[in-house]
């Protein structure tokens, strides 16, 4: 199955880990990324500390737990590409809203692209 209707098709819970220039490792919990025509990954981000990372270290791991019974998922090894800031594209992309709270949808949002770098089963070396 390819990346997209991975993605598309199947649940689950996803982990952002990023580290800044001097080494300090971050991790938060994202959702599932959407997968571009050109095959880069994108993720909306709110300016907080793993888009901070960002800046200053592009790399980053991302880890993809299938929901169900098992071990089942993924893990991608990044490098960010590029990012926008409040565009179309992005809202176009946006699958919830925050809802009942107006001050967190007028954060700022940054669509960030991805290529990635390896793709390895979420148990095991995958090679």
């Amino acid at each position: 199955m390819d990346l997209k209707a991975y993605f598309e098709n199947t649940r689950g819970i996803g982990v952002m880990s990023t580290a800044n220039s001097d080494g300090w490792v971050d991790s938060a919990i994202y959702s599932r990324p959407h997968v571009m025509d050109d095959g880069l990954l994108a993720f909306i981000m709110r300016d907080r500390l793993t888009h901070s990372n960002l800046q200053s270290n592009p790399h980053a791991a991302y880890l993809f737990v299938e929901q169900g019974a098992g071990y089942q998922g993924k893990r991608l090894i990044l490098t960010r590409v590029r990012e926008e800031h409040d565009t179309e594209l992005l809202k176009s992309l946006q699958r919830r809203r925050a809802a009942n709270d107006p001050e967190k949808e007028q954060e700022s949002r940054f669509l960030v692209f991805f290529r990635i770098d390896k793709e390895l089963p979420l148990i095991g070396a995958g090679e």
